[in-house]
């Protein structure tokens, strides 16, 4: 047996301005408006403080109000315009960079998996908020 640690990787290219990306990723009011990997589940409430020891959470549920879960953990390092890892509340560590391409603005996400949903499903799940998130900023103007 292995103690290895897995991680899964997925990605996403944004038309947008990285100050724009970083801004519409980290603030709670536009957190709320994306963070959700089906439409039939919303983000009811965020908080974010974006720096080294500081705290985040996110409180995703289904839309039908039969089930829910907050998503937190504490910022291990912040590099502005740059990078976030985190380490959420059960211990496993995400990575988060964002890339300037152009004009585009590419954000990479590393995490490592937990042990109750198949891996295919995890990666799906994360794929799925992060496509929200790029179509929100896509969609916001200025």
């Amino acid at each position: 047996m292995t103690t290895e640690t897995r991680t899964i990787t997925i990605q996403t290219s944004i038309k947008a301005a990285i100050e724009k990306v970083w801004q519409l990723w980290s603030n709670p009011a536009d957190i709320t408006k994306w963070s959700t990997p089906a439409p039939d589940w919303h983000t009811t409430k965020a908080e974010n403080d974006l720096r080294s020891g500081g705290k985040f959470l996110s409180r995703m549920e289904a839309k039908d109000g039969s089930f829910g879960f907050d998503f937190s953990g504490v910022y291990d390092q912040v590099k502005t315009h740059k990078q976030m890892d985190y380490t959420l509340d059960d211990g496993r560590k995400v990575q988060i960079t964002f890339a300037v391409q152009g004009s585009e603005t590419t954000i990479t996400q590393t995490f490592e998996p937990e042990n109750e949903n198949p891996i295919e499903m995890q990666r799906e799940g994360w794929q799925a908020i992060l496509n929200n998130f790029k179509q929100y900023a896509e969609a916001q103007k200025g």
